[in-house]
This record gives structure tokens, C-alpha cells and sequence, in this order.
């Protein structure tokens, strides 16, 4: 039965993430980029959608979008969220809370290009999260923007671009058979510390 101990978890929580992640890659058949983040505007009523994570560093866990889309006027209302992922496979869950900010234009400049060209025009034809009467609208959009830049690099345009997770909150869940999963979290104290507690399944 798996389990989860206070001496299996390492002292930073990204490390953590970054090795169970590893663990759900070797276990095979999980989605690694895949992640639900939950936003809230200043309306205080949540949304929740799955995003690709594109990247993780001990500064946090970046993702791009369409600035305005319904989560990127959220996060403008109220820059805070929450990102959780699931291997079911392995009973394991990471939910981490933080801070939301964008990243440089520079990283967003460089992750565009790196974008396989039919999806750097597909950000500049959809308006993202606005009704549309149809698809049709939406595929014709697509092919003037394809025929305006037709041998030349596309620009990334203003309203697209990355966003980072600053992690204040983190918690492990490991599922156990008799139902009294481990779950451990990590917070950060007044020093800049992490501190990790056990919790109550």
C-alpha cells in the first residue's frame, strides 16, 4: 500500500512536485502538462479550466494564454489562483495556491516563436472566451491572419503571453487503500521558510 512519511518528502515543495512528476512520467499514460487552474474574479464566483504547464522553476509554474480571455480578466481582477494536478494511476494529487503575475515579454516573445505556426495564428484569430456566431467566422478569421503574414514570421500580439504561479501554499495528497490518505503541506513562514505540517485526511 503506498503511503506517504514526513522523512519521504523533500524540504522544497517544487522539488517535491518535480519528483513525483517524474514518478507519474516513469509510471506511463499521464498527460505531464496537463493542469486544472482555478481562477476568481472580482465577482468572487470561481472558474476552473485545464491548462498546459510549460514550465517549472524555483520561482513557480508558468502557463500562457490569451490576456483577454475570461481566466486572464480574472486574474487582472484578482491576480491570485490555484493549480492542481491528478495521476490517478499513482493516487497522487498536488494542489499549490500563490500569487499570479505575468512573466516578461521576453519569455512570452521566446515561447511564441517557439509555437508551431498554425497556433501562433490560431492565438491571433480567436478572441478568446467571446461569443462567435459561428465557426465559420472563427475559420475564415484564421485564414485572413495565415494570408496577411504568409511568408514572414508571425508577431506575438499584446494581448497573448505567459503567466507564473507564485506557490505560497502547497499540499500532497497520497491516496491509501483504508481511505486515511496521507496528506502533507507546505507554507511559508514569516522568514521566507517552508514549514510542512501533516493533515487530517
Amino acid at each position: 500500500m503506498a503511503k506517504l512519511t514526513r522523512q519521504l518528502l523533500l524540504e522544497n515543495p517544487i522539488d517535491q512536485y518535480v519528483k513525483w512528476q517524474q514518478d507519474a512520467f516513469e509510471a506511463g499514460g499521464h498527460k505531464l502538462s496537463s493542469m486544472a487552474l482555478a481562477t476568481t474574479g472580482s465577482n468572487g464566483i470561481p472558474s476552473i479550466r485545464t491548462v498546459l504547464l510549460k514550465e517549472v522553476t524555483k520561482l513557480g509554474f508558468v502557463f500562457y494564454s490569451n490576456y483577454n480571455s475570461k481566466k486572464g480578466r480574472q486574474i487582472q481582477e484578482n491576480p491570485n489562483g490555484a493549480i492542481l494536478f491528478y495521476w490517478e494511476s499513482l493516487e497522487r494529487q498536488v494542489k499549490v495556491t500563490g500569487a499570479v503575475e505575468k512573466v516578461t515579454s521576453i519569455e512570452s516573445d521566446d515561447y511564441f516563436q517557439s509555437r508551431p505556426r498554425a497556433a501562433q495564428i490560431g492565438a491571433i484569430a480567436s478572441p478568446q472566451s467571446d461569443c462567435i456566431e459561428n465557426r465559420d467566422e472563427l475559420e475564415v478569421r484564421y485564414r485572413e491572419i495565415a494570408e496577411k503574414y504568409e511568408g514572414r514570421s508571425v508577431e506575438r500580439p499584446n494581448n497573448w503571453g505567459g503567466y507564473r504561479l507564485l506557490p505560497q501554499l502547497f499540499e500532497f495528497w497520497q491516496g491509501r487503500s483504508d481511505r486515511l490518505h496521507d496528506r502533507f503541506q507546505y507554507y511559508l513562514d514569516g522568514t521566507g521558510s517552508w514549514v510542512v505540517e501533516r493533515l487530517a485526511p
